[in-house]
Parts: structure tokens; sequence; C-alpha cells
């Protein structure tokens, strides 16, 4: 299944729903499941089980053409990103960055805020702060079934589904201060998550799938997780060590070599620009990029 947040006024009043990709149309599952608020509450109750039993009868109620999509998960209780994680990354770093000479012998973690992200044909928003708005495509893992000290050996088990994410960054903010990227990572829909969630009985070897970004149609990163330092099931391996994994929860799991901070001179984004994140298996995350409105 392919799950999204959206919107469209012939349901609920306009008011945000969410449903199932189905036949270019979209089956809303908030008319047909009592007392769940949005996707991140189906998955927090438990019941993803339940909306594959309910669509299989069902006849969409829209066309996916004609929604507007909000993010995919719209209330996650934490969201973890994995930095430099995939193979070249720990070079692009210049010394001084924070990265390090070596190869790191545990992830880099850091989280971010629901509001940093908005959703799939939104656009992103560059701050009058800075001007280097960056871009960072990545395969997002959605956890399903909570945990603590998951073995690498039973992550599978424990995630959802698997969705995109840009990860964008202002890149100046980030180098503020010693050890700490908070506050280039947090600006109001600087980054996206989308277009929806593919649960993961229809997604095989992470290993296999192939990462692209491209901006205004030009490729700027090609990869896939078999060059990952760390992969995904150790990620959630290793955050569950430390604090419990709860459903709803979201992991970007790392963003291949070429993001525009990387090229000389760098390669920032302006308006008019659009980027596209995509995995054949998870569709294509396209956001334009806009100036704050202030």
């Amino acid at each position: 299944m392919q799950l999204l947040s959206y919107s469209h006024p012939d349901v609920r009043d306009g008011q945000s729903s969410f449903g199932v990709v189905a036949d270019a149309g979209v089956i809303d599952l908030a008319t047909r499941l009592d007392d769940v608020r949005d996707l991140s509450d189906l998955l927090a109750q438990q019941r993803l089980d339940e909306a594959r039993s309910v669509v299989e009868s069902a006849e969409p109620d829209v066309a996916l053409a004609e929604v507007t999509y909000d993010r995919t998960l719209p209330a996650p209780r934490k969201i973890f990103c994995i930095g430099v994680n995939y193979g070249g990354r720990n070079a692009e770093y210049r010394p001084g960055e924070g990265a390090g000479d070596a190869a790191l012998s545990k992830p880099s973690v850091f989280v971010r805020f629901p509001g940093s992200f908005t959703g799939h044909e939104q656009p992103l928003v560059r701050p009058p702060e800075s001007p280097q708005l960056d871009y960072e495509g990545e395969i997002v893992a959605v956890i399903g079934t909570g945990g603590r000290r998951i073995p690498r050996s039973e992550a599978r088990r424990h995630i959802a589904g698997l969705t995109l994410g840009n990860e964008g960054t202002i890149r100046d903010w980030v180098r503020h201060a010693k050890f700490n990227v908070t506050q280039g990572k947090n600006w109001d829909s600087s980054g996206a998550i989308g277009p929806w969630m593919t649960t993961l009985d229809e997604i095989g070897d992470f290993e296999q799938l192939h990462l692209t970004t491209r901006v205004n149609g030009e490729l700027r990163q090609d990869d896939t997780p078999a060059t990952m330092a760390y992969p995904i099931e150790f990620q959630i391996e290793y955050l569950s060590t430390f604090c419990t994994l709860e459903p709803g929860d979201i992991v970007f799991t790392g963003t291949p070599t070429g993001a525009g901070a990387r090229f000389d001179p760098p390669k920032f984004l302006s308006p008019g620009d659009v980027v596209e994140v995509n995995v054949p298996e998870l569709g294509t995350l396209r956001n334009g990029i806009v100036d704050e409105d202030c």
C-alpha cells in the first residue's frame, strides 16, 4: 500500500485527511476508520492491517491528481537524522567541519522538528536570514512497531514502510557552533516528506533501492543504501538502544554525495528551482523553492 496525507474539497469538508493510493485515485481512510485522527495515529493504534482490509473492496473517492499533499506523517513524536552515512560523504567534509578525517565508529545523529518539513508539491521556503538553502535527498524509514534494544536481525519487523525526504538545510547556520547542527536543520518548511509511505511488504532488499536527486532536471545525487556505512537495520538497532522507538517515529537514513554545498562554487537553491528525489519503489518527491513572505 501507498498511504498518504492529503486534503481535497470533497473530503471531510476540505480538512486534512489520509488514505491509500489506488488506480490513480485515493481511497479515504478517515471516513472509513473510526477514531483515527491521521496517518500518525493509524500507526500509533497499530491498525495498518485493518486499513489494508478496508481498502480491498473500496473504490477511490477522489483523483490523485486533484489532491493537495500534506506532510506524509503529520505528527511524528521523534524525527531522527543520520549524517555522513553514504560512501564518500566523509571525504566531502573539509577539516574543521565536524565530520573528522577518519571513518567514524558510530553514526552521527541529530533530530528535527515536524514543522521543518512540508509535503510533496509544496514549496520549500528560503528564509531571509540566509541564501544557503541546500537539498539532501534521503530514504526515510517509518516505525510501525515500537521497541527498545531492537536487534538488527529484527529491525525490519519494526518498520511500517519507507517514504522519501528532502532534508533541506541552511548551510551557514549548521556552522554557527562546534558539534551543533540544530539551527541549520530546523527552519520552517525547509525540507519535505512524501509523496506517500510505501508499506514494507512491497519493498525488497533495502540495498537494492536506487536513490536519485535532481535539481531542475540535473542529476546531483545517485547512490544506493549498499554504500551506507550504517545500514538501515543497524540504525534501528542503534537508535533503539538509547531510547524507545514508537510507532510513527521516522528516521532520515542519510544522504548521498552531491549536495549543493559540495560544488565549487556551491549550488544553493533559489526561488524557481525544482528538486526531485526519486526511488522507483517509493515514487518521486517534488518541491519548488520560494522566498519566505515576511
